[in-house]
């Protein structure tokens, strides 16, 4: 098939289809006529190469309204900075029937050169994690040169697209039917050339600078939890996007609280006559609140109270978990003559029915000695 067919007719389209109705096309095309396809078929071959070429001039805007202008015309003898058959190839099927799926080459080398993300590591208190605050960080990140506003040209002038890869920031060479692409050699994969860089960046359109920010830290936020700082990151050179900036929150360790979720829980020691009669003890919570956790008479060591919705709040949502506090029946080692009068006393008066469970326990041990 001659070269010089009309790259419309090529792809079976009209001159005014928009990009979706070309891509579609050359799709349907290539896989009709893909070698793999058709082992041996010269003339299949030959179409699968000419729609590829086809394409990869119609994808391109500026190839596109040069041929819609000069036609073959534009791109012989370097007229158009190195013609569509400069870029045909088996690496097109997979860039355009592919790309989707496999990432493709969408957003040209400017958005795979992004500036990198960066990681700021901030410690808060359980308190500041239950109610939420807002802090100021101080982070040293390559910023966007303020002289040259990012191009990294000397002000007044300005980058050239890169001669010798057409501002495509690579460049291929044609392997019989395969394709190799590499980075170009004159702009290191920029897409263009600046002849008079700015002083102040030395070409790289960004310097060191210290910026000041602010942080929401939302209610409910656990150990581990990272907040993102979209476009906070390290700038991207000449003018590329920035990366973002991820705050990851570490939780400092409370004096009386250990924390499961949106679940507090406390240890509790009482007194063996608060256990007996039962009663209440008071726990502050990382509300500033007051909890009264009541106690039934005879609790034992080990035992659980819930208090339902005084936890952590749920992140984003609402609501709040429980506090559980675990009963610790503290023996007493200091004692009072009085007090070990009474002690005494109630010895006296114990019938083993006060205790069941030692009693249970000791009437087990008399039948396994045999009584």
């Amino acid at each position: 098939m001659s070269t010089e067919t009309d790259f419309y007719e090529l792809l079976e389209v009209e001159r005014t289809a928009d990009d979706a109705t070309i891509k579609a096309a050359y799709r349907k095309l290539a896989m009709k006529f893909h070698p793999d396809r058709n082992a041996g078929c010269k003339e299949n071959e030959s179409k699968f190469k000419a729609v590829s070429e086809a394409y990869d001039c119609l994808k391109d805007p500026q190839k596109r309204a040069a041929y819609d202008r000069f036609g073959h015309a534009a791109f012989r003898q370097g007229g158009g900075g190195g013609g569509p058959q400069d870029f045909s190839g088996f690496s097109d099927i997979f860039e355009s029937v592919f790309g989707e799926f496999m990432g493709g080459r969408q957003g040209g080398q400017r958005a795979a050169r992004r500036g990198a993300d960066l990681r700021y590591d901030m410690e808060i208190s359980l308190e500041e994690a239950f109610h939420g605050k807002a802090e100021a960080i101080t982070v040293d990140v390559a910023g966007e040169c303020d002289a040259c506003h990012g191009t990294g040209a000397k002000p007044g002038t300005s980058a050239k697209t890169c001669g010798t890869c057409a501002g495509h920031g690579k460049v291929r060479a044609q392997q019989g039917f395969f394709v190799v692409e590499r980075t170009c050699p004159s702009c290191h994969g920029a897409g263009e050339v600046i002849s008079d860089p700015c002083r102040d960046c030395r070409g790289e359109g960004r310097v060191e600078k210290t910026k000041t920010l602010t942080v929401n830290i939302p209610a409910g936020v656990d150990e581990g939890t990272r907040v993102r700082l979209s476009g906070e990151g390290e700038a991207g050179p000449r003018g590329a996007p920035p990366g973002d900036l991820y705050i990851f929150l570490h939780v400092k360790r409370h004096a009386i609280f250990e924390r499961e979720g949106t679940t507090l829980y406390a240890h509790a020691p009482i007194s063996f006559t608060t256990a007996a009669l039962g009663g209440s003890i008071t726990i502050p919570g990382p509300d500033g609140e007051r909890h009264e956790i009541k106690l039934p008479a005879g609790i034992q060591s080990g035992r659980e109270v819930r208090q339902r919705g005084a936890g952590m709040p749920v992140l984003q949502g609402k609501g709040r978990g429980d506090l559980v506090v675990r009963i610790a029946v503290e023996t007493p080692t200091r004692l009072s003559a009085k007090q070990r009068e009474l002690l005494e006393e109630f010895r006296c008066l114990e019938t083993g029915d006060e205790c069941p469970q030692s009693q249970g326990f000791f009437q087990k041990v008399k039948k396994a000695v045999g009584g």
